[in-house]
């Protein structure tokens, strides 16, 4: 059985040295399969981080009324945690609204100067409420306005913010809904062209496969080389598309950021590169094995 895996490797190796235009022709096609594959995680991974981003900038505040207590601010605070909804709270004293206002405004003399002839802090208290969705401001909003201590807020930002709210919903709601479609459209597209071409490469095969059979040999033993050639695309596809990506990934990175602050795709790609290195292999092994698999079927009469 051992000397049989060994042939069977090594015939493998010999096929894919001696159909030399052909190997190369498929490993092509892998590779760019792979590239697109790998696309796909990098749009993946660039579309969240830029919806994180846009929900990141969605919030509702609450201004409260100048003579409102600190402990009554509190205590709204910890019963807005307690709902689902709700993903984070930020409590801005007078004190600190004042403090981020100078800051704020630091280069403008004018403005400076006329909060420092105030005597009186003329700022709000506020909370800032983050959902853990868009979709749920609507509802901690009618909570807000359901509540006894709405006498206690001097404004809530929700109604003038809801159009904007329900749009950004929509188009994070789109950019995912868009984004799965184009990677399951392309991912077809890529295991079919894949598919063909191997399917091509072993139908010139087909005068081989058919002599193998009249002189006794098993199905296992036939399709064993087309396996290990499969296998062989699926490792140096990965690898090759890794390395025609890694330059790609350099140059875009800076133009990248410019859109996406929190992004900086080339630290990710360095710092995740085993990862997808593995997610590549799997990818490249498991669709070149799966071709080889399928195209041989017709010559085996299975």
């Amino acid at each position: 059985m051992l000397t049989a895996l060994v042939r069977i490797i090594k015939y493998g190796l010999l096929g894919f040295w001696r159909n030399g235009w052909l190997s190369m022709a498929t490993l092509s096609i892998i590779v760019l399969a792979l590239m697109v594959f790998e696309g796909l995680m990098v749009f993946n991974v660039l579309t969240k981080t830029a919806l994180d981003s846009i929900q990141e900038k969605i919030d509702i505040s609450i201004y409260f009324k100048i003579d409102t207590s600190e402990d009554n601010i509190l205590k709204i605070q910890k019963s807005l945690e307690s709902l689902a909804e709700v993903k984070s709270i930020e409590y801005i004293s007078r004190d600190k609204a004042l403090e981020i206002f100078k800051e704020r405004h630091a280069n403008d003399p004018t403005i400076a100067q006329s909060i420092d002839e105030l005597k009186d802090n003329p700022l709000l208290a506020s909370l800032n409420i983050k959902a853990n969705n868009p979709r749920d401001y609507a509802t901690i909003a009618d909570y807000l306005d359901k509540t006894d201590s709405k006498t206690l807020f001097e404004k809530v930002t929700y109604a003038q913010n809801a159009v904007v709210i329900e749009r950004l919903s929509k188009i994070i709601d789109t950019a995912e809904k868009g984004g799965l479609i184009l990677i399951v459209f392309l991912v077809l597209i890529a295991v079919l062209v894949t598919f063909n071409t191997i399917r091509l490469a072993i139908y010139s095969s087909r005068e081989q496969i058919e002599i193998m059979r009249l002189v006794g040999g098993s199905n296992s033993f036939i399709r064993g080389p087309y396996i290990v050639e499969g296998v062989i695309y699926g490792l140096l596809g990965a690898i090759l598309s890794m390395i025609l990506a890694a330059p790609i990934i350099y140059f875009v990175s800076p133009y990248i950021k410019i859109f996406i602050a929190e992004m900086d795709l080339w630290v990710y790609f360095t710092s995740h590169l085993f990862g997808i290195l593995g997610y590549q292999l799997l990818f490249g092994v498991v669709l070149g094995v799966v071709s080889s698999v399928i195209a041989i079927r017709k010559y085996l009469r299975i």
